[in-house]
């Protein structure tokens, strides 16, 4: 069976672009969220310095400060707010503080489907959907014929936390139309979902399922499995088709009528 590959039209870019960047990325407009767990350093003072995880109510604990409600506020914002709260209390004037986030938890976004690595992904930046497809490893497609495991669409759908979906050309995407590369936040789900395929079987050189392209015609198809065998018919052509209900029916086609997602195709011997 030919191994997955990674859908790489205008993607190898961003792929080698943000496998550069460290696994925790930090930048000033990330907003905290319960569960994020912090690294607080305070320069010259390292009693000061701690590592924290902001509980579910959004609070953290602080030497000399105690509770401090950090939900909601960017590193930079906590960073002053520290600054500013050593000062007040006469413990630090002007204190030189950094805060990284060292655990993101709090903001998930899940990319399923056919991508390489399904799974729970955090938001470390103003991420958009190309940069979550390239944390999943890719969109899986395929090489060669007699494809047995499922490929990518054409199409991924963005599923907003509020139940909103928004529909992604995967092509233009990876071609660089900013249209197709919308924002996304915590609790949103993007699904790749299984390309359409069909199957071919009876008098051809390489029978099994492949992608259905669209607008797809039966000549298409026996090209697609390798051509016709020295045995085989183009007038001898039948399709097994699964209807709306569940019911299956078999058609006899013409080379130039189109497929259907799942139809199957048997091309007979020749009678002569």
């Amino acid at each position: 069976m030919p191994k997955p590959k990674i859908f790489a039209i205008g993607f190898l870019f961003w792929v080698f672009t943000f496998a550069g960047w460290p696994a925790h990325a930090q930048t000033n407009d990330y907003r905290l969220g319960s569960e994020d767990l912090i690294s607080v350093s305070v320069f010259d003072h390292p009693e000061l310095s701690v590592s924290v995880r902001v509980s579910k109510s959004g609070n953290i604990t602080y030497p000399l400060l105690g509770v401090l409600q950090v939900s909601g506020l960017t590193t930079r914002e906590l960073e002053e707010l520290l600054s500013r709260r050593l000062a007040d209390g006469a413990y630090v004037q002007k204190a030189q503080v950094s805060v990284l986030v060292t655990d993101y938890e709090s903001q998930k976004v899940a990319v399923m489907g056919q991508v390489a690595k399904p799974g729970q992904y955090a938001l470390t930046t103003s991420n958009k959907v190309l940069d979550l497809l390239a944390q999943a490893g890719g969109v899986v497609n395929g090489s060669g014929g007699g494809l047995a495991y499922a490929l990518a669409g054409d199409e991924a759908v963005l599923v907003k936390k509020d139940g909103t979906k928004i529909k992604i050309n995967l092509h233009a995407l990876f071609e660089g139309d900013p249209s197709q590369n919308p924002a996304v936040a915590g609790g949103d789900t993007i699904f790749v979902p299984r390309a359409p395929v069909f199957y071919i079987y009876g008098e051809v050189q390489k029978p099994g399922s492949y992608k259905l392209e669209r607008n797809m015609t039966v000549y298409q198809a026996i090209s697609e499995g390798g051509g016709l065998t020295p045995k085989g018919s183009e007038h001898r052509l039948r399709v097994r088709r699964t209807g709306p209900d569940g019911k299956i029916t078999e058609l006899s086609v013409k080379g130039r009528d189109l497929l259907q997602p799942d139809d199957v195709l048997t091309v007979k011997e020749s009678w002569f």
